[in-house]
């Protein structure tokens, strides 16, 4: 897949819109968890970040903190914006067992599956196969589809996590990569993306558009979810056609309690980003402005210093990002009202930028 040309323009601190108003003391505390991300592309930036935390830090100081170590770039390639969508992690009610209404199987990582490519690139590579099976000759096939799965491909295998209530339920968590499920005896459980089939993501609102069913003005999550209900026969066919199907992990006790993005990283609802990794620094600053987003907490225009630490399937291009609006159903509504246009300044490391430029 041809990948677009992008150049990186320094420009101070002071041509970034809003940047003085912005609280950069909460966006210092999402990078503090970069640590790990850095630790092999910016061992020097990871150190610094080792020695910041524990800090009460003020805002003041975390803008100068971020312009101490970084200089601003506009993105430039061969548009004049890109796009910004949101995700989410939804919350869904589960069970252990297959009984009543827990009747659709979450399923774990098969011990079969192959990465054709590095995960983090899956959103590079258009409509190549990211993963195979590895059949007992070693050859490798294209695993089953998203049809053929929910047809019973996989049953038999000892490979269901949970079951979930609602087959709309299952594919929104399949979408935004991670869900905490409460459990009928008042517990929960958080899943977090473990793998996919590796065929290529097919968003189902577009191909409604291009059905005819929604204008691009009218599809938001909730009017999607919406439409699929009233008719579940209907809903089924038009889910299949996202052929991609998505693993998951139950994680333990000792990780953090929260969703996760690209190894392990612990996401924070407003200042984590999945961005595009062919193109961007995992763990790096992007300071993204979309004067037309109002729809956030804080009210906009939306102005804010971002973190690079997740990555998606749909998420390809110089400025495309899928901002994480946290949990929960308020989260989402937020998550699914935003297809705006938005513009990325990357920070890169006064020292050693041109290993991320």
């Amino acid at each position: 897949m041809a990948r677009p040309s992008v150049v990186f323009e320094p420009v101070q601190f002071s041509d970034l819109p809003g940047w003085e108003g912005d609280d950069h003391a909460a966006a210092l505390r999402a990078f503090l968890k970069s640590k790990k991300l850095l630790a092999k592309s910016a061992p020097d930036l990871a150190r610094e970040l080792e020695n910041a935390e524990g800090a009460d830090w003020r805002a003041g100081e975390a803008r100068q903190f971020f312009e101490s170590l970084f200089t601003a770039h506009r993105v430039l390639h061969n548009k004049s914006h890109g796009l910004l969508t949101g995700y989410y992690e939804p919350v869904l009610r589960g069970s252990r067992t297959r009984h009543g209404p827990f009747h659709v199987p979450v399923y774990r990582c098969p011990p079969d599956l192959v990465n054709l490519v590095d995960d983090t690139l899956r959103g590079t590579v258009g409509e190549a196969l990211t993963h195979a099976r590895k059949t007992e000759s070693g050859e490798l096939v294209p695993y089953p589809t998203r049809a053929e799965i929910e047809s019973g491909a996989l049953e038999g295998r000892d490979l269901e996590l949970l079951y979930l209530a609602d087959a709309i339920d299952a594919y929104v968590m399949h979408v935004q990569g991670s869900g905490l499920i409460e459990l009928e005896d008042g517990s929960t459980v958080r899943l977090s993306y473990d793998g996919k089939n590796g065929h290529p993501y097919t968003s189902i609102g577009r191909y409604l558009v291009e059905k005819g069913i929604f204008t691009v003005e009218e599809v938001t999550l909730d009017r999607l979810i919406s439409w699929l209900r009233a008719d579940p026969e209907r809903a089924r066919e038009v889910m299949r056609q996202n052929a991609s199907y998505i693993f998951f992990r139950e994680l333990t006790e000792s990780e953090p309690d929260s969703a996760l993005g690209v190894d392990g990283v612990p996401l924070t609802a407003g200042r984590s980003l999945a961005v595009d990794a062919s193109i961007h620094g995992l763990g790096l600053p992007i300071y993204v402005v979309a004067p037309d987003l109002l729809h956030t907490p804080e009210g906009g225009p939306f102005r804010r210093l971002m973190i690079a630490q997740d990555v998606g399937s749909a998420i390809t291009g110089p400025e495309r990002g899928d901002i994480f609006f946290g949990t929960g159903s308020e989260a989402g509504q937020r998550a699914g009202m935003t297809h705006h246009a938005g513009n990325f300044f990357v920070l890169l490391p006064r020292q050693n930028s041109q290993a991320f430029a």
